[in-house]
């Protein structure tokens, strides 16, 4: 008895085959194809940009507080120089005013001798300088006769009484003063005469009788 021949049989391919890329297998996709992005992306994204503006915000404030410190150290430098210079002016005018005090008896003198007429030859000379230096250095005498008398500038060493003034006037300057500035150094020391007792009384009497023969003030 002859045997019929077996047909031909296709040999079993293993599914993970099947499934490689490129195979010809059913249900095979083409590598490329890539499914939806992850969930939660744009999410991360947010809380990135949300952390960097925080940073950015504490940069900002520290920059502001360094400013306002840096400012305020520019302040308080501006007010110690100014105070150092302030106080070295002062320094300086007491310095000047002390050393011109000390010379107010050798001008008195010299004032004096000029007065005299012994402001002569080399000593002439000498105190003119002295008096040039005094000057530049911004000493200033005040006191004239005639006047009005002036406490706050004036020391009144001699009390009179005249009919030739109408208010308490110097008529007399015994010792100059002097100044630097705004500084006294020494008042004027003068002689004051003051009007006579009654003669005002005596003025207005007269005025008024002078207006009565005239027929009174003249009218406006």
């Amino acid at each position: 008895m002859t045997e019929e021949p077996k047909g031909f049989e296709e040999p079993d391919v293993p599914s993970e085959a099947a499934d490689e890329p490129g195979s010809s297998g059913k249900g095979a996709e083409p590598a490329d194809t890539a499914g939806p992005a992850a969930p939660g992306g744009d999410d991360s994204t947010a809380r990135e940009l949300t952390a960097v503006r925080a940073q950015l915000d504490q940069v900002r404030t520290a920059l502001n507080e360094r400013t306002a410190d840096l400012q305020r150290l520019q302040a308080e430098y501006q007010n110690y120089r100014r105070r150092v210079e302030r106080d070295r002016a002062a320094v300086k005018e007491v310095a000047v005013a002390n050393l011109l005090t000390g010379l107010l008896p050798v001008l008195d003198d010299i004032g004096r001798a000029r007065e005299h007429g012994e402001l002569v030859g080399g000593f002439k000379s000498v105190a003119e300088s002295l008096e040039t230096v005094a000057a530049k250095l911004g000493l200033q005498q005040f006191g004239k006769e005639g006047e009005p008398f002036d406490p706050l500038v004036h020391e009144a060493l001699m009390h009179s009484y005249s009919p030739d003034v109408t208010q308490t006037t110097c008529v007399q300057i015994l010792q100059p003063g002097y100044r630097i500035g705004e500084r006294n150094l020494r008042p004027a020391r003068v002689a004051v005469a003051e009007p006579q007792p009654g003669s005002q009384v005596k003025e207005e009497t007269e005025q008024k009788a002078d207006e009565e023969e005239s027929g009174g003030p003249d009218e406006g």
